[in-house]
């Protein structure tokens, strides 16, 4: 066998088998496998009470319900405009409506498992941010019976990933457990990554690579990510996720997983 053959298939042991491999066995120990149909769906108290709040955007992600969740993170979206008394809630999901509004608490527990914060923003950041999310929600193609799939997109993370594209600004990267958010919603094999800071190329969400500040680099085989951050200095494994410093995002806003 070639050296550099032999090469290649050392990393993609060490890179994706085996971190997989050990999130299975994390998920098997856990003991949260709950059903879904009894799973845990209440508040997990991270909005804050709504009378008199200015706006709000939140990102959410949890790991995912059954079996799926040894690898992969389910992500919404949560607005509440100036004023409002009241949370909105967007998810895409492969029962009933496939963007779902308010089928979910805000900040409900996704069958069991608490939400992680990727992204924050509150008042006139906020305010300023809906408006522009709502019309990508709007304008999102695949928003049709049938259209989701789980694998390799698009799904629920494609649908915040194609939000989170629609302001470059927030510079913010979903989680690299975030399967699919890496699938060419807009059929563009190459395009900027969502915080604008760097390209990436998709071969149909079966594989590609990711460059970016934001970002950092993130090679996808068949969904799973492993990966490199430099900025905030990290390695992304699939079904670990971030393992290293905390993502820093931009004053005023919460931490990334």
């Amino acid at each position: 066998m070639p050296a550099a053959l032999k090469t290649c298939l050392l990393l993609f042991a060490l890179l994706f088998l085996l971190p997989l491999g050990v999130a299975a066995c994390r998920y098997c120990l856990d003991g949260t496998g709950e059903g879904w149909r009894t799973a845990d769906r209440s508040s997990a108290g991270l909005l804050p009470e709504t009378p008199g709040r200015p706006a709000v955007v939140r990102v959410f992600a949890a790991q995912t319900v059954r079996w799926r969740g040894i690898f992969a993170t389910h992500c919404w979206i949560v607005f509440k405009p100036e004023g409002d008394s009241a949370y909105t809630r967007y998810d895409y999901t492969a029962w009933g409506d496939p963007i779902r509004v308010n089928g979910f608490v805000a900040d409900g527990r996704w069958f069991g498992r608490v939400p992680l914060l990727v992204f924050a923003a509150d008042g006139p950041a906020a305010a300023a941010l809906i408006p522009r999310m709502q019309g990508a929600i709007a304008a999102y193609t695949f928003r049709n019976y049938g259209d989701y799939r789980a694998w390799p997109g698009p799904n629920s993370n494609t649908f915040v990933a194609a939000v989170l594209d629609a302001v470059p600004e927030i510079r913010v990267s979903l989680p690299p457990t975030a399967v699919g958010k890496d699938y060419p919603y807009d059929g563009r094999w190459l395009r900027r990554t969502s915080s604008g800071t760097g390209l990436r190329l998709s071969l149909g969400g079966y594989a590609g690579l990711t460059v970016g500040w934001v970002e950092g680099i993130e090679v996808n085989i068949l969904g799973a990510v492993a990966g490199l951050d430099i900025r905030q200095p990290a390695i992304k494994l699939p079904g670990l996720g971030r393992l290293g410093v905390p993502g820093a995002l931009p004053a005023g806003t919460a931490t990334q997983p």
